[in-house]
């Protein structure tokens, strides 16, 4: 049987019930996924420079008019005792001064404000950069805690492939080639005809991977402020409350941490190196994450590899080092270059023969490369048999020999894993403008089949 898979990119969009079921699986996995970070019990032990919290803790004061300790520890995700040292240092410098007390005084909160020294203080520092958000982590911080959950450190056995894979046709054959790829954490190359499933294999591949990861709001490098956590692309994991130990965990975890599935970073034809690099805001002065940093600990598909404006053999080179060595190197303005770990699984996906795309020691350092090639009649009609049941029409022998004699065989056409749900689509449109009830008629097909193949 040729290795195949269908091509039906709409079920595989994360719908509201996969979302909770990666997320039961994520909670079903927690004894077995990575450690929270400890949250830092002083000052020291956040790993940033006093000076640099004390201008964060004065620019939050100023942006949010935030006046309570608890209200700051929220807003710069860090604990309370933390929160309450940096007053006292801010204090000390005549930068924040106490308002005093509102409510009963057993259960107050001292309120501060900053003094006249201490705006200026402030402007001066959102000068420097805008940001005052959560405090970031330090660099070195970061590396240690994705080297603690390493995707290279998961192992995927078949029932979690197939798991995945419930929603495509797959030879089991292809499966037993995408399961030791995944497992290997090194690169994969899908290619093969247009049409087939590679890009939704590559997708499902990065749902596979359970358990969670955490993910700072930020680091830090010299002072400089990068973001990472992107509500756009990373899912976020909110267990609500699950009895007192659960909570205890959660607030014992460092808060400027967010738990989340593992990232799954998608890039096509728009991916250009620029997007390899930091990305700088000259506004307010606070840099972006690029995606492999973004994808730390998940997985990263590079989609419709070969149709980048860059040439593809200038994405591999930017990339070969950092997949080899699990490191990348990065750079601020300032010319500082600086390294980030690199530890995500890279999915690169196309229909251009791979030979034509990259030279020999580039396909040499891609570690797994495998065809998912057009199916052959027997995997064409299990595709054409389950799209129908999932989209909830009956396919009967009758319009399967139809199809198979009349529309392929005798027009000499080859058949395409996305072939089904194209046809079936059109069918039902057909029925609607119709008024009949949704049915699969050989008329019917006829004219869909005129739009998946155009006369000449």
């Amino acid at each position: 049987m040729t290795v195949t898979a269908a091509y039906d990119r709409a079920p595989l969009t994360q719908d509201d019930a996969d979302a909770e079921a990666l997320r039961r699986n994520a909670r079903a996995a927690a004894a077995a996924a990575p450690r929270a970070p400890a949250a830092p019990q002083s000052v020291a032990e956040t790993g940033l420079d006093v000076n640099f919290l004390v201008d964060h803790l004065c620019k939050v004061i100023y942006r949010h008019a935030l006046e309570r300790p608890s209200e700051l520890a929220r807003a710069i995700c860090l604990p309370v005792k933390v929160v309450d040292d940096l007053i006292w240092i801010g204090r000390e410098r005549k930068l924040i001064e106490p308002l005093g007390q509102l409510g009963a005084k057993m259960t107050a909160e001292m309120r501060y404000a900053l003094t006249g020294k201490g705006r200026e203080w402030a402007l001066e520092a959102l000068a420097q950069s805008e940001y005052a958000g959560p405090a970031p982590v330090p660099m070195p911080a970061f590396t240690a805690q994705v080297a603690a959950q390493s995707i290279r450190g998961e192992t995927l056995q078949r029932p979690a492939l197939e798991r995945v894979f419930s929603r495509l046709t797959l030879a089991p054959e292809l499966v037993g080639k995408l399961g030791p790829a995944a497992n290997s954490g090194a690169s994969m190359l899908l290619y093969g005809p247009p049409g087939n499933g590679k890009s939704s294999i590559a997708e499902a591949i990065t749902r596979a991977f359970g358990n969670h990861v955490w993910l700072p709001h930020a680091v830090e490098v010299d002072r400089q402020v990068i973001t990472v956590y992107d509500p756009a692309v990373h899912a976020a994991i909110d267990d609500g409350p699950q009895g007192a130990e659960a909570l205890r965990r959660r607030d014992e975890a460092d808060p400027r941490y967010v738990r989340c599935l593992r990232p799954r970073i998608v890039a096509g034809g728009e991916l250009t190196l620029d997007m390899l690099d930091l990305s700088y805001s000259p506004v307010s002065r606070v840099y972006e994450a690029p995606m492999q940093m973004k994808a730390a600990g998940g997985v990263m598909l590079i989609d419709d590899f070969g149709r980048q404006r860059q040439h593809p053999q200038e994405l591999i080179n930017r990339l070969i080092i950092p997949l080899e060595n699990g490191m990348d190197y990065l750079a601020l303005q300032s010319g500082r270059k600086f390294e980030a770990p690199f530890d995500s699984l890279v999915v690169f996906s196309t229909n251009i023969a791979p030979s034509s795309l990259v030279d020999d020691a580039a396909l040499r350092r891609l570690r797994y490369k495998i065809l998912v090639d057009s199916p052959d009649e027997e995997t064409f009609v299990r595709i054409f048999l389950q799209t129908a049941r999932r989209m909830g029409v009956d396919l009967t022998e009758e319009v399967v020999a139809f199809v198979m004699v009349e529309l392929y065989a005798r027009q000499g056409k080859k058949y395409q894993a996305f072939h089904p749900r194209f046809l079936i689509d059109q069918t039902l449109s057909i029925c609607a403008f119709e008024g009949v009830s949704p049915q699969l008629r050989p008329e019917f097909l006829v004219r869909a089949w005129e739009n998946l193949f155009p006369r000449d």
